[in-house]
């Protein structure tokens, strides 16, 4: 099924895929499928909305491919909620739609899939969008203790204290924790009340549940990461926002010493950074597209 959604000058599109095993993956494709794709992961808790002030301003120079994960928006739940299995369902979207070569926007949540589609077909990727996507021990301040015990203790106790943030309250935070008041004030309410309907729904906080126990073993693999990006080198842009409370602004040397060409810049935004400052970001992330592809074009 398809519906058209208003984006700007260039009209989204929104679709749905039955996936191999007989599930819904949700997904948004905004652009001419001739341009270089850029595919956008969101983080959690939310969906592919998270790029709506973008992705018509990346459609001049992208093709853009926006799925909601599993789980979130309008995606089913997977039967077993994992971040491979969500790389696979995504892959398996890029391959219906013929996509080959690709820009891939890594966030939060989203970065475990990103990384995972990256890292599979390395020869595939012609650049990465990086906004406050974790990659490195750096990252993981004081804040992910009670996760870290969770992660390495699983039982009930350490589990509730880990998850106590899968309330409307904890998705709020998720948007206007540690912004400046001003800054708070640019976001509606709206966004995380949405994304609060849609994670109370069933069988929803138990995916979010199953997610946060995988994160540990993506932490896991941040040396594989890391090992990645030094061998391969793609070319990167970070756009992040400084106010993040979750993870560590010490993180970006992390990556700048695994990738001494990227491109780094720092905006007075939070963890969504696109909910207050789409404006800059996506003029910064078109620009890199378009030269990067003129780049890899010559």
């Amino acid at each position: 099924m398809k519906e058209r959604e208003a984006c700007g000058p260039i009209p989204a599109s929104r679709s749905s895929l039955t996936l191999t095993g007989g599930t819904n993956l949700s997904f948004v494709t905004v652009g001419d499928k001739r341009h270089p794709a850029v595919l956008l992961i969101h983080g959690q808790p939310s969906s592919a909305n998270s790029f709506r002030d973008i992705w018509s301003s990346l459609a001049e120079v992208a093709f853009v491919v926006a799925p909601d994960l599993p789980g979130f928006g309008r995606s089913d739940v997977l039967e077993t909620t994992t971040f491979d299995n969500f790389a696979i369902a995504v892959t398996e979207l890029l391959d219906h739609l013929e996509v080959r070569e690709r820009f891939i926007y890594l966030h939060d949540f989203g970065a475990p899939v990103g990384f995972r589609i990256a890292m599979d077909h390395p020869e595939l990727v012609l650049g990465l969008i990086v906004q406050s996507a974790n990659a490195h021990q750096t990252g993981l301040g004081p804040q992910w203790k009670k996760t870290m015990e969770y992660w390495s203790h699983p039982d009930a106790e350490n589990e509730a204290a880990a998850t106590a943030h899968l309330t409307l309250e904890g998705v709020r935070s998720t948007y206007v924790r540690g912004l400046p008041d001003d800054v708070a004030r640019r976001i509606s309410p709206s966004v995380w009340e949405e994304d609060w309907r849609v994670m109370s729904q069933p069988g929803r906080l138990a995916a979010q549940r199953a997610l946060l126990a995988d994160y540990g073993r993506y932490v896991a693999r941040f040396g594989e990461i890391s090992n990645y990006l030094r061998t391969h080198q793609p070319p990167a842009l970070m756009v992040r926002g400084r106010h993040d409370p979750f993870f560590e602004l010490a993180e970006i040397l992390s990556w700048m010493d695994d990738l001494p060409r990227m491109e780094a810049h720092i905006l007075d935004g939070g963890h969504f950074l696109l909910e207050t400052h789409a404006v800059p970001a996506k003029t910064l992330m078109r620009d890199f597209v378009e030269r990067t592809t003129r780049v890899a074009g010559s």
